[in-house]
């Protein structure tokens, strides 16, 4: 089993602004579809409320402190712990709060790096460069698929 948190990351570290993400990238959509896909999301509400319904042919398991909040088609947890129990390889797709609980359980990092520094109210946690080990890059105009492993 692994653990992997996958996200789009500004060159500032923003990756939200307003519960939505700060561009529109159809190629990213599409990796993280590619990689995500028969797996495990986690994600915190507000993300999931951001997308608004279960991604198709993936499990997804939203974290949530809101006791009697509930939606069709998810599982529903209220801690981060309780998520990371589930089997086989999770995908951790968000929030900033969910992501930097996640970081220090994560084996792996799947980002794209953004070559935009925008307007943001939400960021990606500043990561230990030492306790990580690029794996692989895939540079496209104006971003790149970066895969990362720890160290």
């Amino acid at each position: 089993m692994s653990i992997i948190l996958i996200a789009a990351v500004g060159a500032n570290g923003v990756i939200g602004r307003d519960n939505d993400l700060p561009w529109r990238i159809r190629e990213d959509l599409q990796h993280f579809k590619q990689l995500t896909l028969g797996h495990t999301l986690v994600m915190g509400r507000k993300t999931y409320d951001s997308i608004g319904r279960p991604l198709p042919g993936r499990r997804t398991v939203v974290v949530t402190r809101q006791q009697d909040w509930s939606a069709d088609g998810v599982q529903v947890v209220h801690t981060l712990e309780e998520a990371l129990k589930e089997q086989g390889d999770l995908y951790v797709a968000g929030g900033g709060e969910i992501y930097r609980q996640a970081l220090p359980y994560a084996d792996r990092l799947e980002l794209t790096e953004v070559d935009q520094s925008p307007a943001g109210d939400v960021t990606f946690p500043a990561l230990d460069q030492s306790d990580w080990t690029e794996t692989a890059r895939d540079p496209h105009d104006g971003f790149a698929f970066v895969s990362y492993r720890r160290s």
